[in-house]
């Protein structure tokens, strides 16, 4: 395992998940907690109970990825949460417990576009190997529940093409 250690939280919707991640790229636990079951009788996400399902969900789920991974909470180097677009009191629960979790340790916080995330999420290992490079410059074509966008990346610059 390469440092820094990453620990992300998502919420942007009706999942909560976790993951840490090394500096080589390399994912070493990824827990997702589905609500499906809550949002069942009601034949789609209903705002508030994905709200409250995130509150009930995350430090479970976060304690699991952080043993899946064999980290210690003090072995964090930096947190990460999705900043949107998403479900407001969705996206609230994560970035508190994100937030508040990094200033509490003293660590850099990273809001992070979940759009964004998903351009560069194929470039990260689950099979133990360090991660293959993200290119310098690259297209890219996210379809995420109600959006639809294309990319293109030059370095850290994203520049939106075009959406729905």
């Amino acid at each position: 395992m390469d440092r820094p250690l990453l620990l992300g939280i998502e919420s942007s919707c009706d999942d909560t998940a976790c993951a840490v991640v090394d500096g080589a790229g390399r994912v070493l636990a990824s827990v997702v907690s589905s609500q499906l079951e809550a949002h069942r009788p009601y034949g789609g996400v209903v705002p508030e109970i994905a709200s409250r399902e995130h509150l009930t969900n995350l430090l479970p789920v976060l304690d699991e990825t952080l043993a899946r991974a064999g980290v210690a909470l003090e072995s964090l180097d930096a947190v990460a949460a999705t900043r949107g677009p998403g479900l407001v009191g969705s996206l609230l629960v994560g970035l508190s417990a994100a937030r508040a979790l990094a200033w509490s340790r003293g660590l850099p916080f990273f809001a992070v576009h979940h759009l964004e995330g998903h351009l560069v999420s194929p470039y990260l290992s689950s099979s133990g190997a360090p991660a293959e490079p993200v290119p310098e410059r690259f297209a890219g074509l996210v379809v995420s529940g109600g959006h639809t966008s294309l990319y293109e990346v030059t370095g850290a610059a994203v520049a939106t093409v075009a959406e729905t």
